[in-house]
């Protein structure tokens, strides 16, 4: 295509729609006929990015190949499209703001007034289009956090009402926005929809198309109603309902020709129905999945969107091992050595989640020394990776005082230590080892036949390392040292290979865990899981 086509997708009545879901369905459509797409998330919030944010303020934190931390969203456009997002998929206001003062310091803009209109809003407008310009996507999707109506939204919907004027047909937007059922009533309300809407209109967007998110089934009178008081074609209102799973819904839009309104409203021919036969096979083989795996997340944050990678990893993986992944939030905190037995014997394997700080860090050591003495699978991921070497050197090497530098700055056994570079920093946002990097693994190893391969390349957040003087050690007393980065001589990954299936990985292999490619690593521990 000659000029690359934008999409905006904003979000009503209610935060946590699914923004991201609509967004990423909307692309795997585009992408399945053939055209160039990517997604971008901007988040209205001044963080700079969301790697200094507590989980149950924004859930997890995701980490791109390029090494920023972004948006959970952009795993779910990974996870659907099986592209890769970089830095520029992610803006925030905190990146605007800082970018646009740093030019004034500079004096780009000397003997200008700096204001949120033109300045703020240019700015916003040159990241839009800042991925298209560079590599000639057909489409860019942007997706705008928070909800209309939120003060921090403004200069963003100021922006893409210029790009709208701007771009004419080679913009659109779509609305997502909520559809209430009022059970004392026994009905289905549409006011928040026009509310939001007509607060749309008042900063002079009219949607282009709306999607209705309901728990209930809407009849075609009540979505010819949204049409005519939201100014919309009949065609252009589509249904969201609650699916069992959140790849079901780019069948549910492709159904409502979501794809076919957005392609005939920016002057494109429509062309065949693609008929995305892996997407649905790996959905078929799903739902014909009725055996269980049980499967316990071993952490400190109770809530499902903290380790949201990691859950769609364990699904992914689970599906394809013809299994339906039962999974169980094991709160690391409550767990001692009295209720460790009756907490863990159902499992047949465990996850050790990543973290970082004190709490909760006992309860990991409890789990990891019941699930290694009991021989079940059991997979660390980076701060859960550190606790086994910890509870490693502490029960098998008799080092009953080993800890992290990260737990216990004094602690005179540091199996795991802080990284040479990371000792003089002192900024957190941003600054740790962030990102892929390379490593080479032992063919003699489980993760060796999981890969099939010596190099692999895996991303990366953390800030402390296993400690190489100890080394020797654990691989004389059985745990071994099977993964390295060649540059650094950092151990990526431990195992012990005398037990079915116990690995620890420094990096975050679940990041890179996508419908139609799952995780090697997660195929292999749910294998492991299922065999015992």
């Amino acid at each position: 295509m000659a000029e690359t086509k934008y999409i905006f997708v904003t979000g009503g009545v209610a935060s946590s729609l699914g923004k991201g879901i609509i967004s990423s369905s909307i692309g795997k459509l585009l992408q399945a006929r053939g055209y160039s797409v990517t997604i971008q998330k901007f988040d209205p919030y001044i963080n700079i990015d969301p790697g200094t944010l507590n989980p149950y303020e924004h859930g997890e934190c995701y980490v791109t190949v390029d090494g920023h931390e972004a948006d959970l969203d952009l795993g779910h456009y990974e996870r659907f499209l099986g592209i890769q997002t970089t830095k520029a998929n992610n803006i925030t206001t905190g990146r605007i703001y800082k970018s646009v003062i740093d030019k004034e310091r500079r004096g780009d803009y000397l003997g200008k007034t700096i204001q949120v209109i033109p300045h703020i809003t240019d700015e916003i407008k040159r990241n839009v289009k800042l991925l298209g310009n560079k590599y000639k996507f057909d489409f860019v999707i942007t997706e705008i956090g928070g909800t209309v109506g939120d003060i921090e939204s403004l200069p963003y919907l100021e922006s893409i009402r210029q790009l709208k004027w701007e771009l004419g047909k080679n913009a659109l937007c779509v609305h997502l926005t909520y559809v209430p059922y009022l059970a004392a009533a026994g009905e289905l309300k549409t006011k928040p929809t026009q509310h939001s809407v007509k607060e749309l209109q008042s900063v002079g967007i009219q949607p282009d198309i709306l999607v209705l998110r309901t728990e209930h089934e809407l009849s075609t009178n009540l979505k010819k109603k949204v049409a005519l008081f939201c100014n919309v074609d009949d065609n252009a209102v589509v249904q969201s309902m609650d699916m069992p799973t959140i790849y079901e819904v780019p069948l549910r839009m492709q159904e409502q020709k979501l794809d076919v309104t957005i392609l005939e409203k920016m002057g494109l021919p429509v062309g065949e129905t693609p008929t995305l036969g892996p997407w649905k096979a790996f959905l078929e083989r799903r739902h014909k999945a009725t055996e269980k795996v049980k499967i316990g997340l071993v952490g400190k944050y109770d809530l499902q969107d903290a380790y949201k990678s990691i859950l769609e990893a364990l699904s992914q993986a689970a599906t394809y091992n013809d299994r339906k992944a039962d999974i169980h939030f094991i709160n690391s905190e409550k767990l001692t050595e009295e209720n460790i037995e009756e907490s863990l014997k159902d499992m047949d394997g465990i996850i050790i989640c990543p973290g970082f700080g004190q709490r909760g860090i006992e309860g990991k050591f409890t789990a990891i020394k019941y699930c290694r003495t009991h021989n079940v699978p059991t997979f660390g991921i980076c701060l859960g990776m550190q606790c086994m070497a910890i509870e490693f050197a502490r029960n098998v090497l008799g080092y009953t005082d080993a800890n992290s530098r990260e737990m216990d700055e004094k602690t005179p056994h540091n199996v795991i230590d802080i990284m040479e570079e990371q000792k003089s920093i002192t900024n957190m946002g941003g600054t740790m080892r962030l990102g892929a990097y390379e490593c080479v693994l032992d063919p003699n190893s489980k993760v060796y036949q999981a890969y099939q391969s010596e190099h692999i390349q895996e991303r990366h957040r953390h800030r402390y390392e296993f400690n190489n003087d100890y080394k020797a050690e654990f691989e004389a007393a059985g745990m071994k040292c099977v993964g390295i980065n060649p540059d650094s001589d950092l151990v990526e990954i431990i195992e012990i290979p005398t037990l079915k299936w116990f690995i620890g990985t420094q990096f975050h292999p679940e990041y890179s865990s996508t419908v139609l490619k799952p995780h090697p690593l997660f195929l292999s521990f749910i294998k492991a899981a299922i065999d015992k």
